[in-house]
């Protein structure tokens, strides 16, 4: 498809044009600290999304564990454990390479998500891989995230897409198994359907 250069916004008084006023919740609802309204939300959410920021571009990761799994220390500061993984370590990376970093919490069943943006930190103090261990297993290490916005978004999202209603739902057809993914990319270098087998007790052993 060819790009026409007259339909490309290229100017913020052009972007503005296509939108309404921000309303006055919208403004109101962004705040500077974790207020208790929000201490509530991340204490429910088993879900969230870090995005970060490196050498090589943009990353977002998924985070989940129990409700609750990202911590916060007070007003100001998250903690987020750094759980077994796939040892690529891009967030991690992107982290020194530039603090600032970005979260989106889900919460299963409420319409509104949270939306934290701060400056991160990676910390091995022995007193908080404790304090964030889950069945004796600490994490590898915990990111400290100093909060500088926050806010809720609206439910549209999660409405139009209906993300709760389908929660439930069988796996898509037509999606393909990791072991599929794996087996094309690598041009049959990994066995697909080997991985698929051994995908579920391997998930469960190294969770933490």
């Amino acid at each position: 498809m060819t790009i026409t250069p007259s339909h490309l916004i290229t100017t913020a008084e052009q972007l503005a044009g296509l939108f309404d006023t921000v309303g006055e919740a919208s403004l109101k609802k962004e705040i500077s600290y974790l207020h208790p309204h929000y201490q509530a939300m991340i204490a429910a959410s088993p879900f969230a999304i870090l995005a970060t920021h490196g050498a090589d571009g943009m990353d977002a990761s998924p985070r989940g564990d129990a409700p609750g799994f990202i911590v916060a220390e007070d007003q100001h500061t998250l903690l987020l454990p750094e759980r077994r993984g796939n040892n690529r370590i891009d967030s991690l990376r992107n982290i020194l390479h530039d603090p600032q970093v970005a979260l989106l919490f889900l919460i299963p069943g409420l319409g509104e998500t949270l939306r934290v943006n701060g400056s991160a930190s990676i910390s091995v103090d022995p007193q908080l891989l404790d304090k964030l261990s889950v069945d004796g297993k600490a994490p590898k290490c915990v990111i400290r995230i100093q909060v500088e916005c926050v806010f809720f978004q609206c439910a549209r999202a999660i409405l139009r897409s209906q993300l709760w209603q389908r929660a439930g739902a069988e796996r898509p057809a037509g999606i393909p198994s990791a072991g599929t993914i794996l087996a094309s990319l690598s041009n049959a270098a990994i066995d697909g359907e080997k991985y698929d087998v051994e995908l579920p007790a391997r998930q469960r052993a190294t969770l933490y």
